[in-house]
């Protein structure tokens, strides 16, 4: 594990986004009117603009912009609501969470569970230093564990060496969802904390998230995953000035004048989770439908394991029930004798896994959608607004494709084979709130055609529009203002730059695993490796890479046909597709500068051990 991290030990997270009616209202207004001034254009493009002589280019971008539309329509409805930030106050007893408990005079029982396989275990320790030192207000009992599905000695030491539970099993049936079942067999807390290898929770956690559970249907309170040890960046001068020496420096410091500051290499994986967390899941709370994402989230028992019977009867009967058809089906009989079917019932009950958490690429999210689908308890979740604890983010661009084609693969894997949409118990509400997650990793497909479109037309002349005209841009621009300032302020004290450029950039890894999923390929789960891989990574980014130099081909071939000599291009479309590119290339830089960022070490540290 390499040391540079230690240099961020210091840092504290940005407290979050303040409530303010006002801007709800500004929001919600802006949002409507940019929607109906889309829907206006889509309308438009579909009717009046369509270039009717290339309609092999011309309907898969308006098809592409449709589907674009769609999704957007979909975010509004995730941004549409926020709440005022309250904290309930921290129950006292057992009592106050589970007023029916016989033993509800007791303290609080809370298992903290750290799920480790192949991670440095110096790592976890921190993580356990971290867990010993949390307060409550109130007597209560926790209960450490280390889950290591590594089996390793040494893990075995320094917990220890701690004092606090080890827990190993046999085998790695399930991955994390199986490590978590085992050590739900092995513990009897009330409430508990999942942490991953390089979780490091604070001292509040529990004070200012137990008092959700005062509501009796809240099965799970989620907090907002926080990488201390993004890196800062430097400045554009001093950057330019490393490069290209004193006239890079001013260079940079020009720049900077007119734009105002610029940090080089901050955040180069674009891993600041502030967007999703404070703003898409703490604005789906208004309709219970924050999901829970892993790391950093508290559990109510009692929720996670009558959801998992439920859905162990659930499965027990649709097995004996097919059985059933078969023998009726082929003995032409229609009653089976009650001993027969007894045995049918009991080698379905020994065929199916009781999984508290389901075993899944993507358990966290496919949990949640049991929970939320169980009409009859009416479980609820909640999106925590406040950072509650802390880990380490994607060292590098191998690490970072790792974690996001698990996170479209899990997520995808679910909606082809047992798509929620389709889920009995679950509200409207929560249904168009998993469409929003399941929907943005089909992005890629129409992406593509958003990136390749300004190439196409550069090189050819063929317009997918039937003119660049006033006509066109008087649909266009207005749309593309009035989505620009709903979206400013609905993520007010957000930067969206960096995540759409992600959006966009993230097209090779999202098609990948559309292709895995469509084609039945397993979605094999992969450990996030928490130590930096050596190297660059140019390799995983040469569609990105063939977008730019395709691009920037294009532009001087366009030009070049415009200024030497008879061309179907028009200088409009030529301007107007040469800004698009530069955008699209925009969003290619920074997934390509990533492939060959590599942190810097203090002085004195060889890069490796803690």
């Amino acid at each position: 594990m390499d040391n540079y991290f230690r240099k961020y030990e210091d840092r504290t997270p940005e407290p979050p986004l303040r409530y303010s009616a006002t801007r709800e209202l500004l929001w919600q207004f802006l949002a409507v009117f940019a929607l109906v001034v889309g829907a206006w254009y889509i309308w438009w493009r579909w009717t009046e603009s369509l270039n009717t002589e290339a309609l092999w280019f011309a309907i898969p971008l308006a098809v592409a912009e449709t589907c674009a539309f769609f999704g957007l329509i979909l975010f509004v409805f995730n941004l549409w609501k926020d709440d005022p930030i309250a904290m309930p106050e921290p129950p006292v007893t057992l009592r106050d969470i589970a007023t029916d408990n016989p033993d509800g005079d007791r303290a609080l029982i809370v298992d903290i569970m750290f799920a480790t396989y192949n991670e440095d275990p110096e790592l976890v320790r921190l993580g356990i230093k971290d867990a010993k030192k949390i307060t409550y207000p109130h007597p209560i009992d926790i209960r450490i564990h280390v889950l290591d599905d590594g089996r390793r000695n040494e893990m075995r030491k320094v917990a220890e060496d701690e004092g606090v539970s080890y827990i190993s099993r046999a085998t790695n049936e399930g991955f994390k969802a199986g490590n978590l079942r085992h050590a739900m067999e092995q513990t009897s807390g009330d409430l508990l904390i999942i942490c991953d290898a390089d979780t490091r929770p604070f001292p509040t956690i529990l004070r200012n998230t137990l008092g959700y559970f005062t509501d009796p249907k809240i099965a799970w309170v989620q907090t907002p995953q926080w990488f201390y040890d993004l890196p800062e960046g430097e400045s554009l001068d001093a950057s330019m000035g490393q490069r290209f020496g004193k006239v890079g420096a001013t260079l940079g410091r020009g720049i900077q004048n007119v734009i105002g500051p610029v940090q080089v290499g901050n955040d180069p994986f674009v891993s600041d989770p502030k967007m999703f967390y404070d703003i898409i899941q703490r604005r789906r709370n208004w309709a219970n439908g924050s999901f829970c994402c892993g790391a950093g989230s508290i559990h109510r028992r009692e929720a996670v394991m009558e959801t998992a019977l439920r859905s162990f009867g659930t499965k027990v009967e649709t097995r004996t029930h097919a059985t059933e058809e078969i023998i009726t089906v082929t003995n032409k009989e229609r009653d089976i004798a009650p001993d027969l079917m007894e045995a049918i019932r009991t080698e379905a009950a020994t065929t199916e896994i009781l999984t508290p958490y389901k075993f899944h690429v993507s358990e966290d999210i496919y949990t949640s959608i049991l929970m939320h689908s169980d009409r009859e308890r009416g479980w609820k979740s909640k999106m925590h607004p406040i950072v509650e604890s802390k880990m380490l983010s994607p060292q590098d661009l191998l690490t970072w494709t790792v974690q996001r084609y698990k996170y479209a693969g899990g997520s995808l894997d679910i909606l082809v084979n047992d798509n929620p949409l389709f889920r009995r118990g679950l509200t409207f509400s929560q249904r168009v709130m998993y469409a929003t997650t399941f929907y943005s990793y089909l992005a890629p497909i129409w992406n593509v055609i958003f990136l390749v479109a300004p190439i196409i037309y550069l090189f050819t002349g063929v317009s997918p529009v039937s003119a660049y005209s006033a006509d066109f841009f008087w649909h266009l621009i207005p749309f593309l203002v009035t989505l620009e300032l709903a979206m400013m302020v609905g993520t007010w004290g957000v930067s969206g730059f960096a995540a759409k450029s992600s959006y966009l950039s993230f097209f090779p890894l999202g098609l990948r695993a559309i292709w895995a999923v469509i084609t039945g390929q397993k979605i094999s789960f992969k450990v996030t490796p928490k130590a930096r891989q050596s190297g660059n990574f140019l390799a995983l980014v040469r569609p990105q890479m063939a977008i730019v130099g395709l691009t920037a081909l294009a532009s001087v071939w366009g030009i070049s046909v415009l200024l030497l000599g008879p061309t179907t291009h028009s200088a409009t479309g030529i301007i107007s597709n040469i800004l698009w590119g530069f955008n699209n290339c925009l969003a290619m830089f920074g997934i390509i500068a990533a492939a060959l960022w590599v942190p810097k070490l203090d002085e004195g540290t060889d890069g490796h051990g803690l």
